[in-house]
């Protein structure tokens, strides 16, 4: 059990999404840095889709209330065991009564605590991660507050390529490789796929969206994060019936997780975005590159770089293969 004295500024129980369901207008949720999320679980030997805490910007205080192994990725929350400086990226073994504290981030935004087990709430719709807009999933479908009781789980632990299962406990004391941990501070461009409506664009707004460094919007969230630039122009044309008066409205239109509106600026449709709507989408980030930019502060600067569709499927092979390396160096280490 974990005991929550402080839920920080938002802080949700996630796993790697609620897929299947985008048709009924249900989105993914999910872990907004699936790749932290994902080795979080790897370092305390749980299955890639067990439940974590995603911390965004100031993380939770909390009692453990049973012995427990952890580890914290993502942003540097300067986390702490009793007062104790515990490592990012590091298994770490903690006993009954052991206060657990994470701070404020300096690189990056979103930090994930894993628990060998993970965490233990319902699955509702083939997931346990939260959607707040409407109230479901993770703890009573909200973000964690003082008082909250989260229960531990039973995992089995996470299989090496040999086909051997590691025990949390053997785990404990392991480190991530440096080569592994993503470096927050850098300001890597963030890779897109132009498409859809891309061709209501003018050349010169295409180059715009490329060439220019937006700033990240205090108003970005889980659902959609907006940038802060120059206006985008569309061609002009008469408005079909049923859409709007904005030059970027259309009548309806399916909006893929990690695309790209804009109204005027743009707004990059995160996990818990809805499914459709009347504006044009006129990129989308790659799958891959999400986590990236979910990891931008606010005020810091994103700039894109247009990719084809066969460079976004050979990066997130990539992604797949450095997670599997990941999977099989950790089992190997105990």
């Amino acid at each position: 059990m974990i005991e929550i004295h402080e839920g920080g500024i938002s802080s949700t129980v996630q796993d790697l999404g609620r897929s299947g369901n985008y048709h009924i207008g249900m989105p993914p949720s999910g872990a907004m840095d699936s790749y932290a999320h994902t080795v979080a679980n790897y370092l305390v030997g749980n299955e890639a889709d067990a439940a974590t805490i995603e911390m965004t910007y100031q993380g939770i205080t909390a009692t453990v209330r049973e012995d427990a192994v952890i580890a914290v990725t993502g942003a540097d929350m300067s986390p702490s065991v009793n007062g104790d400086p515990i490592g990012m990226w590091e298994t770490v073994a903690v006993e009954a009564g052991d206060e657990l504290a994470i701070s404020f981030a300096t690189d990056g935004a979103r930090a994930y605590l894993a628990v060998a087990g993970g965490i233990d709430v319902p699955n509702v719709m083939g997931s346990q991660s939260t959607y707040t807009l409407v109230g479901i999933g993770g703890h009573e479908g909200r973000g964690l507050e003082d008082g909250d009781r989260l229960a531990i789980g039973n995992g089995d632990g996470v299989s090496s390529a040999g086909g051997e299962t590691a025990s949390p406990e053997e785990l404990v004391g392991t480190e991530l490789a440096e080569e592994y941990v993503p470096d927050y501070a850098e300001e890597d461009s963030v890779r897109i796929v132009l498409g859809l409506t891309d061709y209501r664009l003018t050349d010169d707004a295409k180059e715009t969206l490329c060439d220019t460094e937006w700033k990240v919007s205090p108003e970005a969230d889980r659902t959609g994060y907006r940038l802060e630039g120059p206006d985008i122009e569309f061609k002009e044309r008469e408005q079909p019936f049923g859409a709007g008066p904005n030059p970027s409205n259309v009548v309806d239109l399916g909006y893929p997780v990690g695309s790209i509106q804009v109204p005027q600026k743009p707004i990059v449709l995160m996990q818990d975005a809805v499914t459709g709507g009347g504006y044009a989408t006129v990129g989308t980030v790659i799958s891959v590159d999400r986590g990236l930019l979910a990891q931008r502060q606010t005020h810091k600067t994103v700039a894109f770089d247009a990719v084809d569709v066969e460079a976004a499927i050979s990066a997130r092979e990539q992604q797949t293969e450095r997670l599997e390396a990941i999977e099989a160096e950790i089992a190997g280490e105990r």
